[in-house]
């Protein structure tokens, strides 16, 4: 991290911020919102549905003469449970559906940003789809242990942002070098920057901690990957 790394990732991150909402990207952008949107509506459905299915007439079985004050505070709480579930399903709901568009991301902004570069090469569906799937896994678990460490005194959110920037980084970092590496040498390569990939995954995990931007926390960290990676490797060439 001595060559300016600070500066390299910054300017990634804004270009791709910037590029989000730019005539290029509107398509992916829109579609990818509104595919998770139906995807969280279905959510939440699906888990009230669940919930008054199991749930309440467990509780009339184990309580046959509750008082309604009783139901109506069982409702409250199956509510605030059910609202903080879907906050922790969030980011492995975008992380499904926003995995099916990352190759898009990665056209656009090296069509537009380096139209004289040679193209990177989209992954086949299966590689693509089980790229996802690792994906999905890393979010989850990584959501998983920040949860865990949160509960520890003097780490608290700290955790969150450790977590997911470790993984985030790793996992988008590498997806954007295999475009145009065999996945061991993309992952050698991230290997020898990983401070800078890991300060570039706690951007990530700052742009995941803000709602509303979380739903569209993936294209901007495929975007800003793609750039971050297009940096150091003209920086390696160099060497």
């Amino acid at each position: 991290m001595t060559w300016g790394s600070s500066t390299v990732i910054f300017d990634a991150a804004r270009t791709a911020a910037l590029e989000l909402l730019s005539p290029p990207f509107r398509a992916v952008f829109f579609k990818t919102l509104g595919l998770t949107l139906l995807a969280l509506v279905a959510l939440w459905l699906g888990l009230t549905s669940l919930v008054d299915w199991l749930a309440l007439p467990w509780l009339h079985a184990l309580l046959p003469g509750m008082p309604s004050w009783a139901g109506w505070l069982g409702g409250i709480i199956a509510a605030i449970a059910l609202a903080f579930g879907m906050a922790l399903l969030i980011a492995p709901v975008t992380a499904i559906v926003a995995g099916l568009f990352l190759d898009d991301v990665a056209e656009v902004v090296e069509r537009t940003d380096y139209p004289d570069d040679r193209p990177g090469r989209a992954m086949p569906a299966l590689r693509s789809l089980g790229l996802s799937m690792r994906f999905l896994g890393v979010v989850i678990l990584g959501n998983i242990v920040a949860l865990l460490l949160l509960l520890v005194p003097g780490i608290n959110i700290a955790a969150f942002f450790i977590v997911n920037g470790y993984l985030l980084g790793r996992e988008f970092f590498e997806f954007a070098a295999m475009r145009f590496r065999p996945e061991a040498e993309a992952r050698a390569l991230r290997r020898h920057y990983a401070g800078t990939v890991f300060l570039a995954g706690l951007v990530i995990s700052a742009f995941l901690a803000v709602p509303l931007l979380n739903l569209v926390t993936p294209l901007f960290a495929a975007a800003m990957m793609v750039h971050l990676h297009k940096a150091i490797s003209a920086r390696a060439s160099r060497l």
